[in-house]
């Protein structure tokens, strides 16, 4: 397991057209990440948010980044509609295969567990399911009288989050933010971002131990210190709200969308 210097080597495994998995986004967004793999200039992705989005979609989108998005939401939340979302779904330039929150978990959890579907219940009926063919609805072997939804294992290519500290034996502490284990579990590939290096073995600590991702689920790790901004650490940092209205108001058109680009992703002088 390659803990590296540079973001961009930790990022190199994200290819043209990776299927990427990413968390929700008070979970530890990999937004350091994020403007890298925009600078790079990666495309093509199927971006999976597990189960919604805010900047973090946004942004790819926006950057030209994303083919297909898969989630349950996006939105900036009290700053509004996510615009750059908005705009791609209204002009047909991305693909969107539509979930619900417990629909995503349920598919991550079957690739967890190593089985081809996951059944699950409180979508018939609904128009989820109308535009989705490749959940299945059938009855329940032990009561025909049951109908249930048959969903797919999701195997991510990389599960990629930001997440407060790791140590040299690859064990990353994710605290109370147990969805990024399934992501782990569920993906071929994580690539993790810290905000620093724990001296020690965290396994070794009684108190730190039960909030482990341990290391032999974890491929690379790259240290970038507040590399959630502007999005929360949970438990060490807070929303930049400031940050959010300002994206809000930029994003709101092309133009504001590439000077925003420009000064926080490309990092030039503001237009």
């Amino acid at each position: 397991m390659p803990i590296v210097e540079t973001l961009d080597e930790a990022l190199a495994p994200i290819t043209d057209g990776c299927v990427l998995a990413v968390p929700r986004e008070s979970a530890g967004v990999p937004m350091a990440a994020t403007r890298a793999l925009i600078k790079r200039g990666v495309k093509r992705l199927h971006l999976i948010a597990l189960p919604t989005s805010t900047l973090q979609a946004d942004l790819l989108i926006g950057a030209g980044c994303v083919e297909t998005l898969e989630t349950s939401a996006v939105s900036l939340g009290e700053f509004g509609l996510a615009p750059r979302f908005t705009a791609a779904i209204l002009g047909n330039t991305i693909k969107m295969r539509d979930a619900t929150c417990p629909a995503l978990h349920a598919a991550f959890q079957a690739a967890e567990k190593g089985v081809p579907f996951m059944p699950l219940r409180g979508l018939i009926g609904s128009d989820v399911l109308k535009h989705r063919p490749d959940w299945r609805v059938i009855d329940n072997p032990f009561d025909e009288d049951d109908p249930i939804v048959l969903l797919p294992a999701i195997q991510p290519d990389i599960a990629l989050f930001h997440a407060p500290m790791a140590d040299k034996f690859g064990n990353v502490w994710i605290g109370r933010q147990r969805e990024l284990t399934t992501m782990a579990h569920a993906s071929k590939k994580t690539i993790v971002t810290v905000e620093k290096m724990h001296d020690g073995n965290l396994t070794d600590d009684p108190s730190m131990a039960a909030g482990l991702l341990p290391g032999f689920y974890v491929d690379t790790i790259a240290v970038a210190p507040k590399g959630a901004w502007p999005l929360p650490l949970p438990d060490h940092y807070g929303w930049d709200a400031d940050h959010l209205a300002e994206y809000a108001k930029l994003a709101a058109t092309e133009k504001g969308f590439a000077q925003y680009l420009d000064k926080y992703v490309y990092e030039k002088q503001a237009a």
